[in-house]
């Protein structure tokens, strides 16, 4: 992650008082996901981190959601994504309109998810 995009995610949590924090496994991940929290000046509630594959993300998801917070921002790999992303909108009240990604999954395409690219724009699928 380049500091412009952790630049962007900062600006992307706003207002924001309390944040979940999701990862992949991948070190990547987990490192940009430390990152943000480090930097970021309200409360994380939790960090969660997730497989690639599972058989069902269902205790993840879970962890993920339940603390509701204000933001919830997600460094991971698209694979592993995509699976929690099926599981949280099947299971819990998790909002794509209150979720950042990073640049990884800057091809993510869900209705109201906010996400980074690494040179600090940011974009908005509708």
């Amino acid at each position: 992650m380049t500091a412009e995009e952790l630049a962007a995610v900062l600006r992307l949590m706003g207002p924001a008082r309390h944040a979940v924090i999701g990862t992949a496994t991948d070190p990547t991940s987990r490192a940009d996901g430390a990152r943000i929290a480090a930097a970021w000046d309200g409360d994380v509630l939790a960090t969660v981190t997730w497989p690639e594959t599972a058989a069902s993300w269902l205790r993840q998801a879970r962890r993920f959601a339940s603390p509701d917070p204000d933001v919830w921002v997600v460094c991971a790999t698209p694979a592993g994504w995509t699976g929690m992303t099926h599981r949280l909108r099947q299971s819990t009240t998790w909002s794509p309109h209150r979720t950042i990604v990073t640049s990884a999954l800057a091809d993510f395409r869900l209705p109201g998810i906010r996400g980074t690219r690494p040179d600090g724009t940011t974009w908005e699928n509708r």
